[in-house]
């Protein structure tokens, strides 16, 4: 009985180390994850990383913008980083690359105004974006390319609004057909990226 009941305290004794000072079996109301806590660390450190590399493409694009005779028209290569993103980190680290690109963009080689239009047609394409990938039926070109036709639509209407001038929305159909046209662009270049990390 007293080999019996020595195993017997010696168990309870260990189970009263797993349950923590919560009680909880785990510890887990006192004691964190490890391994989530890495997790988050690792998103956001690639998230400030991707937040980088979308600031440079926006200024090789400032750099060298592509002259096709027609305002407004950009491939923006930007939306590539946020595109990836979204696909491995989630929507709300895709906000914050977007979010920090723009402020960053505006602050270093722009301004004010720039940063209002981006900012608008960024957080609008992004939600399309994030609405039509947790739809499940769309692939990231066309995601792509439905952000790239809001992302304009956005710039359009804050253009209307900021210049009072409702007949820019006349200009719509040919942003319409770019924001597809670089959209499309955008997914492929991101569909092959993802491609190499797998």
């Amino acid at each position: 009985m007293g080999l019996k009941e020595n195993r017997i305290d010696g168990y309870k004794r260990h189970v009263d180390t797993l349950r923590g000072p919560s009680g909880d079996p785990f510890g887990r109301e006192e004691q964190p994850p490890v391994q989530r806590r890495s997790l988050g660390t690792r998103k956001l450190t690639t998230c400030a990383l991707l937040a980088a590399v979308a600031l440079i493409l926006s200024y090789i694009e400032f750099l060298l913008p592509i002259n096709v005779g027609l305002p407004g028209i950009k491939i923006g290569l930007a939306n590539i980083v946020v595109l990836l993103a979204l696909y491995y980190l989630g929507a709300q680290y895709a906000l914050y690359v977007n979010i920090a690109r723009v402020l960053l963009a505006a602050l270093l080689f722009g301004n004010l105004s720039s940063a209002l239009y981006a900012l608008a047609g960024g957080l609008v394409s992004l939600g399309v974006m994030v609405l039509l990938k947790k739809a499940g039926r769309f692939s990231p070109v066309a995601v792509s390319a439905a952000g790239g036709v809001f992302h304009n639509l956005a710039q359009v209407a804050v253009a209307a609004l900021v210049t009072s001038t409702p007949g820019i929305f006349g200009y719509f159909p040919v942003l319409m057909l770019a924001g597809v046209i670089a959209g499309v662009f955008n997914g492929a270049v991101c569909i092959l990226i993802m491609r190499k990390l797998r």
